[in-house]
C-alpha cells in the first residue's frame, strides 16, 4: 500500500499523446494493455514513483502522477511501449499542477474525446484508477481528484446535452454500416472481442440494425457465451475464428491484443468484406487493406463522421466548462487545506500534552483524580478547538495566528 503523504499539487503531472497530434498507428505503439500496466506498476518503485495511474484508450495514452519531473513518468511508461521515448517526447503534451487538474476534468467530461461528449471515457478512467489502486499506487489526493471528476461528469450529463443523443465510437461503427451496407439483415456479422467497447458495439448492432445474424468470439469464451445468451445471438470458440472470418460479410474487431488477430492471409479470396477495427493498436493486419475484396475502416475514420447530434453538443461546451470550474474550485480548496493537516495534527498533539501536564492542570483547571472524566472532557474540548481552528484557517489562511488562537481558546475554556 502506498504511504499516505501530503503531495504538493505542483508536482502533479500528466504526460500523454492523443488523436489530435498522432494517428492511430502511432498511438498503437504507446497503447497499454493490462499485462503491460501490471509490469509498469511492478517497476515503478525502482524509478522512485509511488502514486500514478495510466489511461489508455483508442483516443489516447496518458500517465498521471506525482514526480519530481514529468520525465520520470515518461521513462516509466516507455519501459513497456513498442514506441520509443524519443518519439513520445516529439508528440506528447505535458501539463502540471492546476493545468493537469483541469485536463483530467475535461477528459472525464468527454471534452477531449475524439467524438465530443463520448461518455464511455469516464468508465475507462474509473477502471484505470481502480487497477492502480488495487496495486497500492493511489492515495488520498488522486482518489479525491478522480471522485470530483466523476461527480462533475454526472452533473454535466444531467444538466447539459453534451452527451445527448447516441454518439460514440461504437455507435459510429453502426452508423457507417447503416449508410454503406444494403440489406444488412441478411449479412453474416462477426464481432471479435466483447470487452466494454465490444459489448456496446454489439448492443448497438442489435438495437439499430435490426439483425440477429451476429456471432461473438472472445479470447475468454465464457464472456462471449454470456453476452450471446443475453441478446439471443450466436457465439463460437476462438479456435473457430478462421472459419468465421472466411464466412462473414462484416467483421468488427474490438480486441486489445498487442499483435494483429486478423491477418491478410485469412481474408484473401473469401468474398467481399467490410472490416471495422475499433482497436488500438490495430488488431487487423495493415496489409489487409491492400486486398481488393476488403474495405477496412479504423477508429480515426469513424470519428470523422459528423451529424446533427455532434453539432448540438458543441453548443453545450460552455455549460460543461462552467460546471467543471465549480468542481475544480472545490477540489483545489480541499487540496489547499490538506497542506494544513500536519500543522493541525501538531496543534492537536500540543493540546493533549498540555492537558496531561500537572502544572497546567493545577493552574487552569479544577484538579481531579477521576482520570476517566478528565479524558472525556479532554477529547471533547480538543475536538471543538481544532474544529474552530480549521474553520478559521480556511477563511483567513493564517496558520500562525490560528495556532496562537487555538492555545488561547483551550486555556480560556478550561479557565471558565
Amino acid at each position: 500500500m502506498v504511504e499516505e503523504k501530503q503531495n504538493n499539487i505542483s508536482k502533479f503531472f500528466i504526460a500523454g499523446i492523443n488523436y489530435k497530434k498522432t494517428e492511430a498507428s502511432i498511438r498503437g505503439q504507446f497503447a497499454i494493455n493490462n499485462d503491460q500496466y501490471a509490469n509498469i506498476l511492478s517497476v515503478a518503485p525502482a524509478l522512485g514513483l509511488s502514486e500514478f495511474f495510466i489511461l489508455s484508450t483508442c483516443n489516447r495514452t496518458e500517465i498521471y502522477g506525482f514526480a519530481d519531473d514529468a520525465s520520470q513518468l515518461i521513462d516509466l511508461l516507455c519501459t513497456q511501449t513498442t514506441g520509443s521515448k524519443e518519439t513520445f517526447l516529439q508528440l506528447c503534451y505535458i501539463k502540471e499542477g492546476v493545468e493537469a487538474v483541469q485536463h483530467i476534468f475535461e477528459v472525464g467530461a468527454g471534452l477531449e474525446s475524439q467524438i465530443l461528449g463520448d461518455y464511455e471515457i469516464i468508465g475507462q478512467l474509473k477502471l484505470a484508477v481502480k487497477f492502480a489502486k488495487e496495486a497500492g499506487f493511489v492515495s488520498g489526493f488522486t482518489e479525491r481528484l478522480v471522485n470530483n471528476v466523476i461527480q462533475s461528469t454526472k452533473v454535466i450529463k444531467n444538466q447539459t446535452a453534451l452527451s445527448g443523443g447516441t454518439v460514440s465510437v461504437s455507435f459510429a461503427a453502426v452508423q457507417y454500416l447503416k449508410k454503406n451496407v444494403s440489406k444488412i439483415s441478411g449479412k453474416n456479422i462477426l464481432l471479435l472481442g466483447v470487452g466494454k467497447i465490444g459489448r456496446n458495439t454489439c448492443k448497438n448492432l442489435v438495437d439499430y440494425l435490426d439483425t440477429k445474424k451476429i456471432t461473438l468470439i472472445n479470447r475468454t469464451e465464457e464472456k462471449a457465451v454470456e453476452l450471446a445468451k443475453e441478446l439471443d445471438l450466436n457465439s463460437a470458440p476462438m479456435t473457430e475464428l478462421p472459419a468465421y472470418i472466411q464466412s462473414s460479410d462484416i467483421i468488427l474487431v474490438a480486441t486489445n491484443s498487442s499483435e494483429p488477430t486478423i491477418l491478410k492471409s485469412q481474408l484473401e479470396n473469401f468474398g467481399d468484406k467490410i472490416i471495422i477495427d475499433l482497436s488500438i493498436p490495430y488488431n487487423v493486419e495493415k496489409e489487409a487493406q491492400e486486398l481488393p475484396n476488403v474495405t477496412l475502416i479504423n477508429v480515426d475514420e469513424l470519428s470523422r463522421l459528423k451529424d446533427e447530434t455532434l453539432q448540438k453538443r458543441v453548443a453545450e461546451v460552455p455549460k460543461a466548462k462552467a460546471i467543471i470550474a465549480e468542481h475544480k474550485a472545490e477540489f483545489l480548496e480541499w487540496s489547499e487545506m490538506r497542506k494544513n493537516v500536519p500543522f493541525i495534527k501538531a496543534v492537536k498533539q500540543k493540546l493533549h500534552d498540555m492537558h496531561n501536564c500537572e502544572l497546567y492542570l493545577s493552574t487552569y483547571t479544577t484538579y481531579t483524580t477521576d482520570t476517566t472524566a478528565v479524558n472525556a472532557i479532554n477529547v471533547q474540548l480538543i475536538q471543538k478547538v481544532i474544529k474552530n481552528m480549521a474553520v478559521k484557517m480556511r477563511q483567513q489562511h493564517q496558520p500562525g495566528c490560528s495556532y496562537i488562537e487555538a492555545i488561547n481558546d483551550f486555556i480560556k475554556t478550561h479557565s471558565n
